[in-house]
Parts: C-alpha cells; sequence; structure tokens
C-alpha cells in the first residue's frame, strides 16, 4: 500500500486573495436584482434597497443555521453557511447568504475572521471583516454621542437627578480590549465631570445596533433610540434619552426647529449608512 501524500491547502487568506472576483452588479442582476435597487460600495459590495423588498411578493425558503460546536479545523455557522449555499448554488438554485456583519473584537482574537474559511468562504474577506460598509462605524458614533450628552449633563448639574452608580448606558468599541471593561472615568478634576465606574462593549452588544436591526424606517428608529433607557433617578425612576434631550434642548435655550435637529442627531449618525434612502437599504447581506 503505498501512502499518499496530504494535500496542503492554501490559508484562508491565500485563497480570499488568489480569488477573481465578478462586479458586485453582475452578481446582483443574476438574482433579479437592478441598478436601481442597489446602493454601490466600489466594485465588490452594494446594499440592497428595501424598495427591492417591496415591490416583490415573498417568495422561498428559508434555511437557518444556528449553533454550532465548530472542528478543531474551525468550521463553524459561517463556514456551514457558505457551504450550503455555494451547494444550492451548484445545484442550480437561486440561493443567496444572508450573515450577521463581523466586529473586529473577535475577528482580532482567537476566533478570527468571521467570513467562512478555505474555500467556503465570502470576498472580500479583508473588506468585510474589517470596515465593510461602515456601518458599525455609524453606531458607534451615536452610541458615544448619547454617552457624551450623558457625562455632560451629570457634569452641569445634573438636571434629572440621576443617580452616578446607577447609570446603566455604557460605552462601545469595536475591539476586545479588556482593560476597557471596567473602568473609571472622571478623573480630569474639576472639568472632568463626576467621578464613577464606567464599562465598554463591542458594537454588536450596543443596544443601538438592536434597535437598527429592527426598526421599520427612519420614524421608527427615531422612536424607539428615543426611548433608550440611560440610568436610573436616587427614587429608581428611568431617565431616557429623550429626557437628555430635551434638557439639553432647553439649557441651550435653541427654537423649536434646531431643537427637532438635536433629537434626531444621533438618529441621523446611526441611519446614515444604512438609510441612505428614503426607502431605506441595509448591509445584512453581503454578496
Amino acid at each position: 500500500m503505498t501512502a499518499t501524500a496530504a494535500t496542503k491547502v492554501p490559508s484562508d487568506i491565500a485563497i480570499a486573495q488568489a480569488a477573481k472576483l465578478r462586479p458586485i452588479r453582475d452578481v446582483a442582476a443574476e438574482l433579479g436584482l437592478s441598478d436601481d435597487e442597489l446602493e454601490l460600495y466600489g466594485k465588490h459590495k452594494a446594499k440592497i434597497s428595501l424598495r427591492a423588498l417591496r415591490q416583490r411578493t415573498p417568495k422561498g425558503r428559508l434555511v437557518l443555521v444556528t449553533g454550532i460546536n465548530p472542528t478543531p479545523a474551525g468550521e463553524g455557522k459561517s463556514t456551514v453557511t457558505v457551504g450550503v449555499t455555494q451547494a444550492l448554488r451548484r445545484l442550480g438554485k437561486n440561493a443567496i447568504l444572508a450573515m450577521r456583519e463581523p466586529s473586529l473584537g473577535p475577528v482580532f482574537g482567537v476566533k478570527g475572521g468571521a467570513a467562512g474559511g478555505g474555500y467556503s468562504q465570502v470576498v472580500p474577506m479583508e473588506d468585510i471583516n474589517l470596515h465593510f460598509t461602515g456601518d458599525f462605524h455609524a453606531i458607534a458614533s451615536a452610541h458615544n454621542l448619547l454617552s457624551a450628552m450623558l457625562d455632560a449633563h451629570l457634569h452641569h448639574g445634573n438636571a434629572l437627578g440621576m443617580d452616578t452608580r446607577r447609570v446603566i448606558w455604557p460605552r462601545t468599541i469595536d475591539m476586545n480590549d479588556r482593560a476597557l471593561r471596567s473602568i473609571i472615568v472622571g478623573l480630569g478634576g474639576v472639568t472632568g465631570g463626576p467621578m464613577r465606574e464606567e464599562r465598554f462593549l463591542i458594537i454588536p452588544g450596543s443596544e443601538i445596533m438592536a434597535i437598527l436591526a429592527l426598526a421599520t424606517g427612519i420614524e421608527d428608529l427615531e422612536a424607539r433610540l428615543s426611548r433608550v433607557i440611560v440610568g436610573l433617578r436616587g427614587d429608581k425612576t428611568a431617565v431616557y434619552a429623550s429626557d437628555l434631550i430635551r434638557i439639553s434642548c432647553r439649557r441651550s435655550r435653541v427654537g423649536p426647529r434646531s431643537c427637532t435637529a438635536a433629537r434626531s442627531a444621533t438618529s441621523r449618525t446611526a441611519a446614515i449608512r444604512s438609510w441612505r434612502h428614503s426607502s431605506g437599504s441595509r448591509s445584512r447581506t453581503s454578496c
């Protein structure tokens, strides 16, 4: 019996960089999508407008891949999902893959990238894992804007009577930074605000991420964001994001129009990438 030498499989990044990418317009056309239903991010990435959904009668079957224990080689949910989609396409089915956007925390941790692996991965892998269409940055900006408003309110007299020991709203960063999980802020003297405990979480754990995924439009997005609870008062009643904006408008003595603009500033920041057009568009699908 002659032993057969094991075939050496290239690394994920080598396979991704060797792949010849098709223009995303061609991929979309195969699925029956027109240029008007796309929001392009270069030649190989695009968002699908919600208009594409509204103009079609839902028809098809959903295959949901849930929790899977990965193999020692790393094949888990993502790789299996991509592989199943490739198999359906090979069988001639009109299949499309929907995955969550990767977080930089796991990407730079032990888990690694989140676009599949080997010959069952989504490309351009580097773009998807590192920045994609910029939604995470928009969500982080909106989230940390509210955090800054909260600390500014505490510094300027705390008119809402918040208990600094019961601040619920954290800060966010798209990185597994152990040192930021539990910290103390407000150490800058009289101009640094009150000293209190604070914490960071990764962007997929942000409540704004959940709201963006559930919102049905700009108005619904703004309404949900205004109902975010940022902390509790001494009597344990809730303080909402809308309360902070109301107090900020009153203190700055701005007119109704400016106050309305301020009220929706956080919403616009979170929405700028994911709801560019009046009907909106989402980047939950990577082609």
